[in-house]
């Protein structure tokens, strides 16, 4: 199974640094002075590299949102019971969510993928019924998944970028909804750079100081367990992650595969970020950061990868909402690129040369 993710991760190759150059040329020739937007301009030429394109396209928007729940939350680890995972799920489809309204507001649809919810949930044009498994294993006590099904929930996200690519979708969002997923992120981050419990893990569904010593312990505990059995980023998956984790690791994959810009949510995505990013650090070129949550966990992963976030709004939703915020800002990003005049074109005298 690992070999196949691993084959499928190195076919990823870094964007033609000619298509950033080319990028950076026509903003620099736009009305205004050189690199005054600043980080915008960096996110502008990212997208002009990944659809290598004279204009730019994000004319049709799609929110993904993976849903599973978690065993560990039977260890008391979030304030709400796993029932919340379906209810959610069911507010999602109503259209009656923060990310509906943030999608309504961008003009992008919302497809929910149920890779794992703890319930039977009614058919919905708008619920894509991918169940794996009724929810991971409890970390704490046995692997979250067998191998066998940490690949079928890496296939269900590239199954759906797939898809995306098919309805001609030219932008995707991630975001997730699973009761316990702050402390299966946690712990996958906390594997992978090597670093204690305690710096980062959050209070996710709003802990207490007890509760989140208790998250803590869960997640010291569970990574001594399996030490011995942690040695490339799908082992540490399949034994700490979620099934909407590894959904969305399988989604950024595919989306760097098939050169389609992945924005990505908060900590529970920065979990799946990171592990196709140990796959092949590559897969950076295709994903913007859209911002940093509250989580302390987030700004260790952002350190890993060298690169800053669009936002800070001190947010620590999930289900994309901090994704779809940031994609506000590419679209006019690209608004910027397409129909910003150069200087040529409207006629206005450039700097001045130096004598």
């Amino acid at each position: 199974m690992s070999d196949k993710w691993i084959e499928k991760s190195k076919c990823i190759k870094r964007v033609d640094a000619a298509w950033l150059k080319k990028g950076q040329a026509r903003l620099d020739e736009q009305t205004r002075p050189q690199g005054s937007l600043g980080q915008l301009e960096e996110m502008i030429c990212k997208l002009v590299s990944i659809q290598k394109a004279e204009r730019l396209d994000v004319s049709k928007k799609r929110i993904l949102v993976f849903a599973a729940d978690h065993g560990v939350e039977q260890e008391g680890v979030s304030l709400y019971p796993r029932e919340v995972t379906q209810a959610m799920v069911l507010n999602f489809i109503n259209g009656g969510a923060t990310i509906n309204a943030l999608a309504r507001q961008l003009g992008a649809d919302v497809k929910v993928i149920d890779v794992g919810v703890d319930g039977d949930l009614n058919d919905h044009s708008d619920l894509i019924k991918a169940k794996v498994r009724k929810g991971t294993g409890n970390l704490k006590i046995e692997s979250a998944m067998s191998a066998d099904e940490l690949d079928q929930a890496l296939q269900v996200g590239w199954d759906m970028v797939e898809a995306a690519e098919k309805d001609s979708i030219k932008i995707l969002a991630l975001g997730e909804m699973g009761i316990g997923n702050t402390t299966s992120a946690a712990a996958v981050i906390a594997a992978i750079l090597n670093l204690p419990a305690a710096k980062v893990t959050g209070r996710g569904t709003g802990v207490d100081d007890d509760g989140l010593k208790l998250k803590i312990k869960v997640i010291d505990e569970a990574i001594k367990k399996y030490r011995a059995e942690l040695n490339a980023p799908l082992d540490v998956l399949q034994r700490l992650g979620g099934l909407e984790i590894a959904a969305m690791t399988g989604a950024i994959l595919a989306g760097a595969h098939k050169s389609i810009p992945v924005v990505v949510d908060g900590l529970i995505v920065a979990a799946a970020t990171l592990i196709a990013f140990r796959l092949n650090p590559a897969i950076l070129d295709y994903v913007f950061l859209a911002h940093e949550s509250q989580e302390g966990g987030h700004r260790y992963v952002f350190e890993e990868f060298k690169q800053r976030p669009l936002l800070n709004l001190s947010m620590r939703l999930g289900e994309a909402s901090g994704a779809a915020l940031a994609l506000n800002i590419l679209e006019a990003g690209a608004r910027i690129y397409n129909e910003v005049a150069t200087f040529k074109e409207a006629e206005v005298a450039n700097k001045k040369e130096t004598i």
